[in-house]
């Protein structure tokens, strides 16, 4: 049973994560759509306002044509199609300055009315931080992008997708807290640990899933499962030095993202069949099952996402997949959790 104290705070953490959940989407979009550089200025306040008559609309286009994607590669842009890409990136930052306000107007609220633990006013304020600091990254990742090379540097952008997942997943788990505090947890330290690998090779896995589409590395091998008519194609060990090839290398960012899939399904399904000779109870076999089942899908997406050569809504779907099979083994981690 949840607590009714703690409703409403829960509710404003669902809220987070429902809110990271579209950004980034949003994000996957802006990325996809290759708007991500349309916005050549960082304004945290005045950014909330978006361009209001033609003046405004042919200064900021002035501003873009400054910088080296305009000049290399949009240089036939007409205005129009300016704010077609334009929308996005406005769009995306649009979300985050609203995730902002969703944290802070109700935590003030919930603050002045003593309505939070010590750990919960602490965990809260660690979320203010991460979130803050989540802004930052994302115009250190727009500034690669504004100097030689238009695109932005794909390390930068793992950076700013995985600090945007880390910050989901702890929302979720403090949230989970609160909604499972009752909760009577069979103790079971070996599928505790290998959830716990889980997590770590799946955040691995979702950099290099950020460094395939910061390099465009998802539009070479569009075969599976071999890559062309080779298990490990020529071109995943061609760059010296020969770590070079796993970090800039399109053919050796591809291998570790495919193969690293292999791993996550593999470990799940160890995880479910181990499972099976423990005593659990219904949260923690029902945390199972929706795995197991949701990286099956996302295993799937992933495949016809490389096939087709990452069509938009397919690469923004495979993205989303990525995220829910984060948020699962979230649940699934906070399920067995050790008992106090």
């Amino acid at each position: 049973m949840i607590n009714k104290h703690n409703k409403p705070i829960i509710i404003w953490l669902l809220t987070g994560c429902l809110l990271i959940f579209i950004m980034v989407i949003i994000g996957g979009i802006t990325r996809l759509t290759n708007s991500g550089l349309s916005m050549v200025d960082w304004n945290p306040i005045m950014g909330f306002i978006p361009p209001l008559n033609d003046a405004d609309w042919n200064l900021i286009f002035d501003k873009y044509k400054l910088y080296p994607e305009y000049q290399l590669v949009n240089s036939h842009f007409t205005l129009q199609e300016f704010k077609s890409i334009f929308f996005w990136e406005y769009f995306h930052r649009l979300i985050g300055r609203v995730i902002g306000i969703v944290f802070l107007l109700p935590f003030s609220y919930f603050l002045f009315n003593k309505m939070l633990s010590k750990k919960l006013l602490i965990q809260c304020l660690l979320l203010f931080g991460m979130g803050g600091l989540q802004g930052f990254i994302g115009w250190w990742m727009v500034k690669s992008g504004l100097v030689k090379d238009p695109d932005v540097s794909h390390i930068r952008l793992a950076i700013h997708l995985v600090a945007a997942f880390l910050t989901f997943a702890y929302t979720l788990w403090v949230a989970l807290e609160l909604i499972y505090e009752n909760e009577k947890r069979i103790d079971v330290p070996y599928l505790r640990k290998g959830l716990f690998t889980l997590f770590g090779i799946t955040i691995l896995q979702i950099i290099y899933g950020a460094f395939v589409a910061g390099l465009n590395a998802g539009f070479i091998f569009n075969t599976w499962p071999l890559m062309g008519n080779q298990w490990i194609a020529d071109a995943v060990t061609t760059m010296q030095p020969f770590w070079n090839n796993f970090i800039n290398g399109l053919g050796g960012v591809q291998f570790i993202h495919r193969y690293l899939a292999y791993v996550v399904v593999g470990i799940i399904l160890f995880l479910a069949l181990k499972s099976s000779k423990f005593k659990l109870n219904k949260l923690q076999l029902k945390s199972i099952k929706v795995l197991l089942i949701v990286v099956f899908i996302q295993f799937l997406l992933g495949i016809f996402t490389l096939i087709y050569a990452v069509p938009i809504w397919l690469g923004v779907t495979h993205q989303v997949g990525a995220f829910l099979l984060l948020g699962t083994i979230v649940f699934s981690l906070n399920s067995f959790k050790k008992p106090i």
